[in-house]
């Protein structure tokens, strides 16, 4: 009997690509098709690279080391031998493939809960493009018998040399007097971040270390954490409270007050920081973006990292200083620039730390809210729907498109007309009193994202609440 085509083994697994990396659920990602998906990433990566290492790390969900295990059997099956470094954050896993030139794989669900697992694939020169996706799918090469051996002893290079990527640029009183929380949960990155802010002079308290793994969504944080981080707060007198979400590509930051600032905001901050000319953006993005003046060009694009670095080729034609972010946080730099005179390396993946430090390094020893009120008042909040399947998101999209009036009057706003929309990604309406509704089926879950935008904080959070309650209830 011919061994089986992993394209065919992928196409009826039921995982699928979404805005990043291959997700699905933990007992769809069998061994064979961890394989089929590292053995067809493989051949797509030996088309245009040659290697015959591969950079492999993981998240801190139960199911983490059995498909690395697969993973690495498949990749010593086609000959490629694997610099394995355990449990890192996924940006930390791109600085060291990028920088040895290596394809790396990143096992990792992101913020997805812990029944779901997935798999991120990075080229020597950073995120795999959509084509490259497609060409995974299609992949021809055959998949033989699979033996199991184990994971390898874990390699310390990764997780230091990312901790050194931004030691490198900041003195190291940069956090003098500063009382920093760090959430720690079950964050791929929570053994490296308190040696990093305390080298940086800050004084650090560790909190909510969880054995079990917590899936921290950066775009939907719960009532619970909300409060959390408020009682932590006042309990510790912190001056911020740092987190991630699982693979620690995404960042959460509150101010001194114990409120999480936006991730768009956050990121903005970090961009004005930064002195970076031109950004690459979804359309999720708050507005504040472009009404604040700070930046020559900003691009906006579909929901995704992939879309946000494709941007950047065009950014790079006219300025110096290129990066983009998402509404979770996670901000990704397209350029090599100079940070404090030293060279701070691209780094074109979602990262946590960079755009924590630039903000913090902003506020110097004044209060990270000082620094938000400078921004244009326009305000964002989201949240989705779990468990709704992409079809009946999909459905609501298409009618809204065809009777927008409609929608409006099913959603409570019969009283406004819509002036715009954009279908970059969803269906984003902009209605004649400048308020924003935007929806959006999830790429990596079944769910339904809600986005709005208004002139206060507490409408932005009513606007999504209340759109969401009316589909939910429908």
């Amino acid at each position: 009997m011919s061994n089986p085509i992993v394209s065919q083994i992928i196409k009826d697994s039921g995982i699928a690509f979404g805005t990043s990396g291959a997700r699905g659920l933990v007992t769809d990602f069998k061994p064979e098709v961890c394989a089929a998906f590292t053995l067809a990433f493989i051949q797509v990566m030996q088309q245009s690279f040659t290697f015959t290492r591969l950079a492999l790390a993981i998240d801190n969900r139960p199911s983490s080391p059995e498909i690395a295990t697969a993973c690495i059997a498949a990749a010593q099956l086609a000959g490629v031998e694997v610099d394995y470094y355990g449990v890192i954050p996924t940006p930390a896993l791109a600085v060291t493939s990028m920088a040895d030139n290596l394809p790396a794989i990143m096992v990792t669900g992101s913020h997805i809960p812990f029944d779901r697992n997935g798999l991120k694939f990075y080229r020597p020169d950073g995120e795999i493009s959509k084509a490259d996706e497609l060409a995974i799918l299609s992949a021809d090469a055959t998949l033989p018998a699979l033996t199991m051996k184990g994971l390898p002893s874990v390699s310390v290079r990764a997780a230091e040399a990312y901790n050194a990527r931004y030691l490198d640029l900041y003195d190291a009183d940069l956090l003098s007097g500063k009382r920093i929380g760090i959430y720690e949960h079950s964050s791929a990155g929570r053994d490296l971040y308190a040696s990093l802010f305390e080298q940086l002079g800050a004084t650090v308290v560790s909190l909510g270390r969880s054995d079990s793994f917590v899936p921290i969504d950066t775009e939907a944080v719960g009532l619970a954490d909300i409060e959390m981080a408020q009682a932590w707060q006042k309990e510790h007198q912190l001056d911020a409270l740092f987190s991630t979400d699982g693979d620690g590509d995404r960042p959460l930051l509150s101010d001194e007050t114990g409120t999480y600032l936006r991730g768009d905001i956050l990121c903005l901050l970090a961009a004005k920081s930064l002195h970076i000319d031109a950004l690459a953006v979804p359309v999720s993005c708050n507005s504040a973006i472009e009404a604040c003046g700070a930046f020559k060009q900003v691009d906006r694009t579909q929901i995704g990292s992939p879309y946000v670095i494709a941007a950047f080729d065009g950014l790079q034609q006219s300025s110096a200083r290129v990066a983009g972010f998402e509404a979770n946080g996670g901000f990704l730099l397209g350029s090599d620039i100079d940070v404090n005179g030293v060279k701070l390396s691209a780094l074109p993946t979602r990262d946590a730390v960079l755009p924590v430090l630039a903000v913090l390094a902003m506020a110097e020893k004044g209060a990270i809210s000082d620094l938000v009120k400078q921004l244009p008042e326009i305000y964002t909040a989201s949240d989705r729907i779990q468990n709704f399947p992409r079809e009946k998101s999909l459905a609501i999209i298409e009618r809204g498109l065809a009777e927008q009036k409609a929608l409006l009057a099913s959603l409570g706003l019969s009283e406004f007309d819509v002036v715009n929309v954009d279908t970059t990604d969803g269906l984003r309406m902009t209605l004649n009193n400048g308020e924003v509704v935007h929806l959006r089926p999830s790429g990596n879950a079944p769910e339904l994202r809600c986005y709005a935008e208004a002139s206060s904080s507490v409408r932005a959070i009513q606007l999504v609440k209340n759109t969401l309650c009316v589909i939910s209830e429908a």
